[in-house]
């Protein structure tokens, strides 16, 4: 019998990091990581999920028993367990890199990006989409209410479907170009487009260079989904070579939202994503 194969996540208690650790797991492979900080909610979270968490960087933690190792995006050079994969020239990838090559080269791939909005509208996509009885595979960068017994940042699914929020910070120490370009988009939503990461977009024409890049990602015959209150969203519709349409508030939408009334609560968090 082939062992399966043996993980190491570096900053395993960023919320995106802890997820892909818990599908990773789900998927067969042997799971682990390490984190400056371990404490809840995400030391919990790894906890029911059967990974443990190391406490601390420490080369001794890079065993010889590991296959590949995945280097979240705060982890930079001079950090003991990344000095110890490249001296050894152990196989790493970052953490989009690992989610595409595991659950996204069979999927249809729906990338939900923008400045604002990504974790809502990638909740309700995926929401919508399990309540239809496609039974989607889900990627949040928070946590659904509605997923699992006490919510949860993802799902799994039996379906072809693949809902992933598009995170347009950049992808690890050795990558600095967006996460979303790593996510083979079939349907690419793009909510708004606005100046933000001053640390990585040096201006507006830089953040708008990588959502032209997740747009001219998407094939021939898919689609992208362009909000329509958002000038610099429907600006990359001439960068398309699928179909196009728009949705929002704005009178000529293809989708367009009437009589809005805004009802209930909510609780939001904004966790590291690692």
């Amino acid at each position: 019998m082939v062992p399966p194969i043996r993980a190491h996540l570096i900053g395993v208690c960023g919320t995106a990091m802890a997820t892909l650790a818990a599908m990773l797991r789900h998927k067969g492979l042997d799971v682990r990581g390490s984190d400056q900080d371990v404490y809840p909610p995400m030391s919990d979270f790894l906890a029911a999920e059967g990974i443990p968490a190391l406490t601390g960087y420490r080369r001794e933690h890079i065993t010889p028993d590991i296959d590949i190792v995945v280097v979240g995006n705060a982890i930079s050079r001079g950090n003991p367990e990344l000095e110890e994969v490249l001296d050894r020239k152990l196989r790493y990838c970052s953490l989009p890199e690992a989610i595409r090559e595991h659950f996204l080269w069979d999927a249809r791939s729906i990338v939900i990006a923008g400045t604002h909005g990504k974790t809502t509208t990638t909740s309700l996509a995926g929401w919508v989409l399990t309540d239809g009885g496609l039974d989607p595979s889900v990627l949040i960068g928070g946590i659904a209410l509605n997923f699992g017994d006490h919510g949860s940042s993802y799902r799994i699914g039996k379906g072809r479907d693949f809902v992933i929020e598009g995170d347009e910070y950049d992808s690890a120490f050795f990558d600095k170009t967006a996460k979303f370009l790593k996510y083979l988009p079939d349907i690419a939503v793009v909510n708004n487009v606005e100046f933000d990461h001053a640390d990585i977009y040096a201006d507006m024409n830089a953040v708008t260079l990588a959502f032209r890049r997740l747009v001219n990602l998407v094939p021939r015959r898919g689609l992208v989904l362009l909000g329509a209150d958002s000038e610099a969203a429907l600006a990359l519709k001439g960068g398309a070579v699928s179909r196009t349409q728009t949705f929002g508030t704005s009178p000529g939408a293809d989708w367009q939202a009437c009589d809005l009334e805004p009802a209930g609560g909510s609780k939001s968090s904004a966790p590291r994503l690692g």
